[in-house]
């Protein structure tokens, strides 16, 4: 089974670059995206052989996730069930036989860290739905996690510590969704893979000079390493300032 993962920054703007000749090159079991930055009947996309299964936000033009699947899953939730946490559209769960699929939008701390202590609450709560789930069955969780987490996930580490995204206690916190039992798929088939990034800044030709950040993951629980088969950066498509991710399964 393949996935694919996508913050499109926009998918009125993303199709406009070549997002459906991405999509069809693809072909995909699921095809999962963050940041759609719109509202129910806003696009329409003729995506044939697909269920789609969208989450708005309620402030307009902002935030938003969807997934686009050729399964048809035995249940779907929006949201984690936390009326704090559900009203910007930033989480879709698909359940299958042997599986969770979980897509999210994790909130930004802000520039200024405004949104840091928020942030740190929706962390503990969004892990504590996952482990939730993973009571029944495995989690396969997929997203804009908007955390570069080790050092070699950041070009330039040295000058961003104090940078939301890669503050001690964003990073703290994905320790702590890997040391409950989630594997970063990535770092798994390339632990030592250096300048592999899915997010750069539109100033100062850092996707030009790719000066990134690889905040855009696949997880999954450690019981499904077996069925592992690969996982990947697509770096070289554009349409968004993050580019897609990949994984497939047995």
């Amino acid at each position: 089974m393949k996935f694919v993962n996508w913050n499109v920054n926009g998918i009125r703007a993303c199709v406009k670059k070549g997002f459906m000749s991405y999509f069809e090159e693809k072909d995909a079991d699921f095809f999962c995206i963050q940041e759609t930055k719109l509202q129910a009947g806003q696009i329409e996309l003729e995506l044939n052989g697909y269920y789609q299964y969208w989450n708005y936000a309620v402030k307009k033009g902002y935030s938003g996730t969807a997934i686009f699947t050729k399964h048809l899953p035995l249940q779907v939730f929006y949201g984690i069930g936390m009326e704090e946490h559900d009203q910007e559209g930033r989480v879709i769960t698909l359940e299958y036989e042997t599986f969770y699929l979980v897509t999210v939008y994790t909130p930004n701390s802000k520039t200024e860290l405004e949104r840091l202590s928020y942030r740190q609450v929706w962390e503990d709560d969004f892990r504590s739905y996952l482990k939730e789930l993973e009571i029944s069955k495995p989690v396969i969780l997929c997203g804009d996690l908007n955390v570069a987490h080790k050092e070699i996930d950041i070009k330039n580490y040295k000058t961003n510590h104090k940078s939301a995204g890669f503050t001690k206690e964003e990073r703290e916190k994905m320790t702590a969704l890997i040391d409950a039992g989630f594997v970063d798929t990535y770092r798994y088939f390339y632990p030592d893979q250096k300048d592999a990034y899915t997010w750069w800044s539109y100033f100062g030709k850092a996707r030009e000079n790719n000066v990134g950040w690889r905040i855009d993951y696949f997880l999954a629980s450690e019981s499904l390493v077996p069925r592992f088969v690969g996982a990947g950066i697509d770096a070289h498509i554009m349409g968004s300032d993050h580019c897609p991710v990949t994984f497939e399964l047995d």
